[in-house]
């Protein structure tokens, strides 16, 4: 099967997303915390930074990203007509 261009422009943008999208997980799941000891100066409801990132704050960003993936990507399957029909 050959790919047309507009096949490749979307791939192109799925990939992006993904990247980025990964990217932010990346920094909410590793980052934050080998800088753990550096970011407990910041407190956020009583708790420091770090202990509120691994106990809630991480949760909270994957649910976003979640949400943010499938919204963007219904979005993307319209625009290049790819989408699933609704009943």
């Amino acid at each position: 099967m050959q790919l047309t261009e507009k096949h490749r422009e979307y791939w192109q943008r799925n990939l992006r997303l993904t990247a980025v999208l990964l990217a932010i997980w990346f920094v909410v799941t590793f980052v934050v915390i080998y800088f753990a000891p550096q970011l407990n100066d910041i407190v956020i409801a009583g708790f420091p930074f770090a202990f509120y990132m691994g106990a809630q704050g991480s949760l909270i960003v994957y649910v976003i990203i979640i949400w943010y993936y499938a919204h963007r990507m219904n979005q993307l399957d319209r625009e290049y007509g790819v989408h699933e029909e609704d009943e």
